[in-house]
């Protein structure tokens, strides 16, 4: 099952050098990973031909000797962009208003005393731990470490990452993913619980299981079902399709 981690933090809490070094960490140990960065800002690549032809089209593809690329003119969801990716593990930078998955907090020194509160404006539930000044997170139920202790860090991210549809579904018997991820962090829920990921009508997209909610799982089976019962030879059992 795929894992995703988010790092968030304020500008200059070293979020990219934290998720370079665990990269490195994971790729290190065996593991796929890939990067996602969220921001707020437009992707500027001025005088580039790519951003000419993005004026004129939806999508550009860059393909050189060394890299291939694809831009899209429309803001994605993490849940549309991940099938493209390559990857056991994924990180995701920024992106502070995710619910679906896990989060590493990076705290940063020299916070104005008027300035957001870090511990309302960052812990929502889901932090698997923090990194960077202590004093932040006095009180917080986290576990802290220190910005070298990668090795520790990335323990951490094999062992508690994942990731939940966004669908909001009820079967798991909360109101919302994020209900269920506060809980899988907390340490009282569990993936498991999750009847999208385990739908009783399995289908997978280029070997990825597609998540469903029961009722449209309900509708794939008895639509494929209905087609194919009236069929000479068709008997009740196990239906596998392919293309």
């Amino acid at each position: 099952m795929l894992k995703v981690v988010g790092v968030i933090g304020y500008k200059n809490s070293g979020k990219t050098t934290l998720i370079h070094a665990l990269a490195r960490e994971l790729t290190g140990r065996g593991y796929e990973v890939s990067v996602i960065k969220h921001s707020s800002h437009h992707m500027d690549l001025p005088e580039k031909d790519t951003t000419t032809l993005r004026e004129a089209v939806k999508q550009v593809g860059f393909i050189s000797p060394q890299e291939s690329a694809v831009f899209w003119n429309k803001s994605l969801s993490l849940e549309n962009m991940i099938p493209y990716l390559e990857a056991d593990i994924v990180l995701v930078e920024g992106w502070k208003g995710g619910k679906t998955f896990p989060k590493i907090v990076c705290l940063r020194e020299g916070l104005d005393d008027d300035g957001p509160d870090p511990v309302k404006d960052l812990f929502d539930g889901l932090a698997i731990c923090a990194v960077g000044p202590a004093g932040q997170v006095d009180g917080l139920a986290v576990p802290h470490f220190e910005r070298d202790e990668v090795g520790m860090i990335a323990d951490l991210v094999a062992e508690k990452a994942f990731k939940l549809p966004n669908l909001d579904c009820g079967s798991c018997g909360r109101e919302t993913c994020y209900d269920l991820a506060r809980e899988i962090v907390a340490g009282s829920g569990s993936v498991e619980d999750c009847g999208a990921l385990q739908p009783t009508t399995e289908v997978k997209v280029d070997g990825q299981p597609m998540p469903m909610n029961p009722f449209i799982a309900e509708i794939v089976r008895s639509t494929i079902l209905g087609m194919l019962s009236p069929l000479k030879g068709f008997k009740k059992g196990k239906v596998e399709i392919r293309f």
